[in-house]
């Protein structure tokens, strides 16, 4: 069973090709963004199809912000969900000030990872399991973090590909998916100066180590049912 691993930039794709590359997995770099990410895993997984091998396993990876105190930085958390955080309509009617795709009746905003791969993965990697929330706007003031971490109860992280990658994912024949997030800062106030990118690649490359056995012992289980 091929896996795909999806990185937004080649940092990041570089850092876990360090346990992928000598397992045979493929690391796509496809651009930061759900927009991005979405269309160029989609072209991926329908090409790798078209060619009598589809991929059985996309892993949305890189680094992202934690909510604190679940998920501090150089910590990695893996998502139970994967959830379009932004993705809706403002509205000043109702309890939130915000109504989401799904509550609009216009489609879905939450993707559920595999409940058992998930868990056997965050083991391995000694990482937290809970929601990964995608945005399209990193989070800068610590109201916005504040509101996000209402409205997403027990969320991990926050990044920008996950969803994306999920929805291509979906569209490819309902391709199962994961989502691993190495914490390079705190979500909240933006303070490049806080940031600790080198701490959270060298995070992911260490998680990837780790979840790559549990991979292939995926893969194998696949085999075995074929």
């Amino acid at each position: 069973m091929p896996v795909l691993v999806v990185t937004a930039v080649p940092a990041e794709r570089d850092a876990v090709a360090v346990a992928c590359a000598p397992a045979g997995i493929d690391v796509l770099a496809a651009g930061a963004g759900p927009a991005a990410a979405a269309a160029r895993t989609a072209v991926a997984l329908e090409r790798r199809s078209a060619g009598g091998r589809p991929y059985g396993l996309v892993v949305s990876a890189g680094i992202g912000g934690g909510f604190a105190p679940l998920a501090p930085v150089g910590s990695v958390a893996v998502a139970s969900e994967i959830v379009a955080a932004d993705l809706g309509a403002e509205t000043p009617a109702g309890p939130e000030p915000f109504a989401s795709v799904s509550e609009l009746g216009f489609g879905t905003t939450v993707h559920l990872p595999p409940e058992g791969l998930s868990r056997a993965v965050a083991e391995a990697a000694g990482a937290a399991l809970g929601p990964v929330l995608t945005v399209s706007t990193a989070t800068g003031t610590a109201e916005r973090a504040a509101l996000l971490a209402h409205r997403h109860p027990g969320a991990l992280a926050e990044a920008m590909e996950g969803f994306g990658v999920a929805e291509a994912a979906a569209a490819c024949g309902g391709v199962p998916v994961l989502e691993v997030r190495a914490v390079s800062n705190a979500v909240g106030p933006r303070d490049r100066a806080a940031w600790r990118f080198a701490e959270a690649l060298d995070a992911l490359t260490a998680a990837f180590g780790r979840i790559v056995p549990v991979l292939d012992g995926w893969r194998d289980l696949d085999r075995r049912q074929d």
